[in-house]
């Protein structure tokens, strides 16, 4: 089966940094695009970044500037370097991917379990 596991969540204060790391493991044939999405309590989820089979990334508004997507060379991997951090990014932050299995079925939007973030003083 197919695994993506979130890393590198934690407490931080405000104007800190954090770096989470997701990986992809399993019947994995290849991953097209992974990105990042989180949610805080009751709010709606949040596209945060991604990062495309063309190596394009796009950012949210509310993290440009301050978060950066980037990907490992084996492509199965993908981090999310985030600086600068305010209270209002505190969330559970989920690694998505979309990818095709060894059996050839496509997988859009696969999930993590998602890690914790809270930036409190």
């Amino acid at each position: 089966q197919v695994q993506l596991v979130e890393s590198g969540g934690g407490l931080v204060q405000p104007g800190g940094s954090l770096r989470l790391s997701c990986a992809a493991s399993g019947s994995i044939f290849r991953i097209y695009a992974m990105a990042w999405y989180r949610q805080a309590p009751g709010k709606q989820r949040e596209l945060v970044a991604t990062f495309s089979n063309d190596d394009t990334r796009t950012y949210a508004d509310s993290v440009k500037g301050r978060f950066t997507i980037s990907r490992g060379g084996a492509k199965n991997t993908v981090s999310l370097q985030m600086n600068s951090l305010k209270p209002e990014d505190t969330a559970v932050y989920y690694c998505t991917a979309d990818l095709q299995r060894d059996d050839g079925d496509l997988l859009q939007d696969y999930w993590g379990q998602g890690t914790q973030v809270t930036v409190a003083s």
